[in-house]
């Protein structure tokens, strides 16, 4: 059983680890530092999915300062959603450094959080694991405190950014759908005015899932909020791309190195390789996986 102290101790390391982090980076030159800034996800707006997202370019030492912090925020704030956390796409190139020295510091912070992660999914139950931290150290989002630090000491030819749309996935047996669905019809559900119509509709679906055959593969395919995405290129086959919900980390790279900035978001009205899903139940985007 995992205890408060063992989670406590792991937290502790990470976060020392991380802060050592900061202050070595604080004392070394760097060649440019840029930070995207995004809006901030009150709680009260968390489940709205946004179809434009406004950014907001900070360079030099105002920009070296937000990288900085980036790293160590891990808290909820007050009036802020701790579900839609939020991201910190930034770049940072240093020149003139020991590049082994950062980078074995960061590789220890990412093991750090590697271990920190594990030790919380040992608790296998989601309330009981939510307790635990919180008992440990109160307002952590946990999620925060696992994302891995993104770096790059060969030179690239460039770096750049740009959105992404990601999927959620989950498979399904053809009883977990059913048992799924069982829960869903005794759910209020907000926007049915008439709870004999949702249990209905509920009902269609339960019908459908069960018409299926008892092997049958099926596949949650939800789709998530878009995120910053780093780009980083050598050649046109040799490239690729990391998360930007912390800040990129750029070491000792050639003077030529081509930079990109993360434009502001904008939904497209049509996506050129959208794929049209059948999907088995819309509502869940419960689908079949075809052999």
């Amino acid at each position: 059983m995992v205890t408060k102290v063992q989670i406590r101790s792991q937290f502790d390391l990470l976060n020392e680890l991380t802060l050592s982090l900061i202050d070595e980076l604080k004392e070394v030159g760097f060649a440019k530092a840029e930070y995207f800034q995004l809006p901030e996800i009150s709680s009260t707006e968390e489940n709205i999915i946004p179809e434009s997202i406004s950014v907001s370019k900070i360079t030099g030492e105002l920009a070296h300062k937000a990288i900085l912090n980036a790293f160590s925020d891990m808290y909820k704030k007050p009036g802020l959603s701790s579900r839609v956390l939020k991201r910190h796409p930034g770049l940072l190139v240093i020149k003139e450094a020991n590049k082994q020295a950062i980078i074995d510091r960061i590789a220890q912070v990412n093991s750090a959080k590697a271990a920190f992660k594990n030790c919380i999914l040992a608790i296998d139950n989601n309330d009981a694991r939510f307790e635990a931290v919180h008992n440990a150290m109160p307002n952590l989002i946990t999620l925060a405190a696992y994302r891995k630090i993104h770096s790059e000491i060969e030179s690239p030819f460039s770096v750049r950014f740009t959105w992404m749309h990601k999927h959620a996935t989950k498979t399904l047996t053809k009883k977990m759908a059913l048992e799924m669905l069982e829960k869903s019809a005794g759910y209020k559900n907000p926007r049915m005015i008439d709870q004999q119509k949702w249990q209905s509709l509920v009902a269609q679906e339960q019908v459908r899932v069960a018409s299926l055959g008892e092997k049958e593969k099926l596949r949650i395919r939800r789709p998530t909020r878009v995120s910053p995405q780093v780009n980083v290129r050598y050649t046109a086959q040799n490239r690729y791309h990391v998360s930007a919900a912390l800040p990129f980390i750029l070491i000792n790279p050639q003077p030529d190195v081509k930079f990109g900035e993360l434009p502001s978001y904008q939904k497209p009205l049509s996506h050129p390789r959208k794929r049209e899903y059948d999907f088995l139940v819309d509502r869940l985007y419960l689908e079949q996986v075809t052999k």
